[in-house]
C-alpha cells in the first residue's frame, strides 16, 4: 500500500491490522512517541476542516513527527492558478507524507499519482473519506467486539455523504452485516451504491421513518444534511431538519445501541443526548488520532 485513496484500496486484513496497531496505540502510547521523529507530514486542506486536519496533525505529533501545510485554498499556490498535480510534486520536496482534502472528487488520486511521497485522500468532494471510515470501523469494533453480525442504520443525508458512502463499501467485507437506510426520498442513497449493495448480497432495507427501525438497530450512524452540497438554498431549508434525534425517540432503543456521527453535528442529535453512554460520537473523534496514527505508520513503513 503506497497511498490510500479509496477504502476499497485496502484488503480486509489490512484494515483489521490498522485497527490492531490502532488499539495497541490506545493500551500503549509512550510506545509509539518517537517512531516518526525527523518525518513531516504534509496537510493540504483546500477544503476548510476541524476534526480530520486537526487529527491528522495530533497524530503525526504524537508519533514525534513534524507537520507543515495549509489549511485552505487561498493559502496556497491554488489561488494562483497552480494545477493539484504541480502541487504535489512540491510537496513532495518538502515533506514525507501528504494528507490532502479538495472539494472536487478525483483531486487527491491525482495528487498520488503525480506526488513521490504517499498521499492521504483526506476527503474529495462527496465521493470518499476513507480515514473516517477506518475510524468508524475502529469504533464499532471498539464498541461492539467486533464487525460481523451487525444491524446499522445511516441516517440522514445519504446521497452526498462521502462518509456514508466510504463505510457501506467497507462493511461489504464483513459478514452478516444489515443496512438500513433513513432518509427522505430527496437524499436517498444513490443507485449505484444500491447496484453494489446487491451484487454483494447485502441485505439493505430503505425507509423514511427512523422511530420504526430504531429498536433493531444495533448502530445508528446519524448524518448531518450538508448545506455545502446543496445547489438551492430553498431545498437545504426544506430538507435540514428532517431527522433530529431526541432523548424521547431513543426510549424505543436498544440499551446497548451506540450512536455515531461524523461531525460536525448541527441540530440533528439533540445535546440532551450528549451524556447518554450510547452516544459515541465523541469517542469516535478519538478514536480517530489513533487509525490516523496507524495509517501514517503504515505508509511510511514505520513500526514502533
Amino acid at each position: 500500500m503506497n497511498h490510500l485513496i479509496d477504502i476499497m484500496d485496502l484488503k480486509k486484513s489490512e484494515i483489521e491490522e490498522l485497527i490492531n496497531v490502532a488499539n495497541d496505540i490506545i493500551a500503549n502510547p509512550q510506545k509509539y512517541s518517537e517512531v516518526c521523529r525527523g518525518k513531516k507530514l504534509a496537510t493540504l486542506f483546500f477544503e476548510p476542516s476541524t476534526r480530520t486536519r486537526l487529527s491528522f496533525e495530533a497524530a503525526m505529533y504524537e508519533l514525534g513527527g513534524n507537520v507543515i501545510g495549509f489549511s485552505e485554498a487561498q493559502s496556497s499556490s491554488a489561488s494562483k492558478g497552480e494545477s493539484v498535480a504541480d502541487t504535489a510534486k512540491v510537496i513532495s520536496c518538502y515533506a514525507d507524507i501528504i494528507a490532502m482534502r479538495h472539494p472536487k472528487e478525483g483531486a487527491p488520486l491525482v495528487a498520488a499519482m503525480n506526488a513521490s511521497i504517499p498521499v492521504i485522500n483526506a476527503g474529495d468532494g462527496g465521493h470518499n473519506h476513507p480515514t473516517q471510515t477506518l475510524t468508524d470501523l475502529l469504533t464499532i469494533s471498539r464498541e461492539k467486539g467486533g464487525i460481523d453480525n451487525i444491524t446499522i442504520g445511516f441516517c440522514g443525508d445519504l446521497k452526498f455523504g462521502r462518509t456514508v458512502h466510504s463505510l457501506i463499501n467497507a462493511l461489504m467485507m464483513y459478514s452478516g452485516v444489515k443496512i438500513v437506510l433513513i432518509s427522505p426520498s430527496e437524499l436517498k442513497l444513490p443507485v449505484y451504491s444500491k447496484d453494489v449493495l446487491d451484487k454483494n448480497g447485502i441485505e439493505y432495507v430503505e425507509t423514511t421513518d427512523l422511530e420504526a427501525v430504531l429498536p433493531d438497530l444495533d448502530i445508528l450512524y446519524m448524518t448531518r444534511v450538508q448545506k455545502e452540497r446543496f445547489f438551492s438554498e430553498e431545498e437545504y431549508l426544506r430538507l435540514k431538519d428532517s431527522y433530529v434525534l431526541t432523548p424521547e425517540k431513543l426510549e424505543c432503543a436498544k440499551s446497548d445501541l451506540s450512536i455515531l456521527h461524523p461531525l460536525p453535528r448541527v441540530n440533528e442529535i439533540s445535546v440532551k443526548i450528549d451524556s447518554d453512554p450510547r452516544a459515541c460520537y465523541f469517542k469516535q473523534v478519538l478514536n480517530g488520532k489513533y487509525v490516523r496514527m496507524a495509517l501514517i505508520m503504515k505508509l511510511l513503513g514505520v513500526e514502533a
